[in-house]
């Protein structure tokens, strides 16, 4: 479908069966750590999905790229607060045809009471920094720093969301690890996948990938290290 694209808009390969994404060059763009996150989540038929902190929506979309030949019936939902961003990801699903994604456009500590326990997966790679602006700009910093957000209000927002036995898969900093797993069994949530990422054989990882169950058993596999 043809869609009209803004001064500062393109449209990227997402490297999928041809498939494109909106991507404004002033925003925050996506880094790998989206793909990795895509790639390391597991589909089910019929999952309902959350993507947190979707800013153009990549995580979303390039997870359904990779999915949608062998699954059917998955809906997704993009949780965004920057409407900027919002925007992005409903003229990525314009361009590609995709009728199964809304766009929600609210900060995740204020979730619409209508998706209480609504998802079997949620997606999310949030803002993992600690620090204040520095020297970015705002719209980019809330996009990789905890300045708007924090991980007890993700963790939270996440056990809202999910239905009992969903499953959260995120990405998030490799020396964060034992904050993570403390978090989200605060809130019901069980680490039962974790697979870290480093740049090259032997080096210390910089990422890690999680997946957590909602009332899930007690019972975590380390995958092995992805060389990123």
């Amino acid at each position: 479908m043809e869609i009209e694209l803004g001064e500062y808009e393109v449209a990227e390969d997402m490297l999928v069966d041809g498939l494109k994404i909106v991507q404004d060059t002033r925003l925050y763009r996506f880094t790998s750590d989206s793909v990795l996150l895509s790639r390391f989540a597991r589909a089910r038929n019929g999952d309902k999905i959350a993507d947190f902190c979707s800013g153009s929506g990549v995580v979303a979309y390039h997870f359904y790229a990779l999915n949608r030949q062998k699954l059917k019936n998955l809906s997704f939902s993009l949780f965004e607060m920057q409407s900027s961003l919002a925007l992005l990801s409903e003229k990525t699903a314009k361009l590609n045809g995709f009728d199964c994604f809304e766009t929600v456009n609210c900060k995740l500590q204020e979730i619409p009471e209508k998706y209480r326990e609504k998802f079997s997966l949620v997606l999310c790679n949030p803002p993992y920094e600690r620090g204040g602006l520095g020297n970015d700009d705002y719209e980019k910093a809330i996009c990789r720093k905890e300045i708007t957000i924090n991980l007890q209000e993700i963790a939270k927002a996440t056990a809202f969301a999910l239905k009992f036995g969903g499953r959260l898969a995120m990405v998030h900093r490799a020396d964060r690890l034992a904050e993570i797993c403390y978090t989200l069994k605060n809130v019901n949530i069980e680490v039962k996948k974790v697979q870290f990422v480093a740049g090259k054989t032997g080096a210390k990882p910089y990422l890690v990938l999680i997946e957590g169950v909602k009332g899930g058993k007690p019972a975590t596999e380390i995958l092995p290290t992805v060389i990123n």
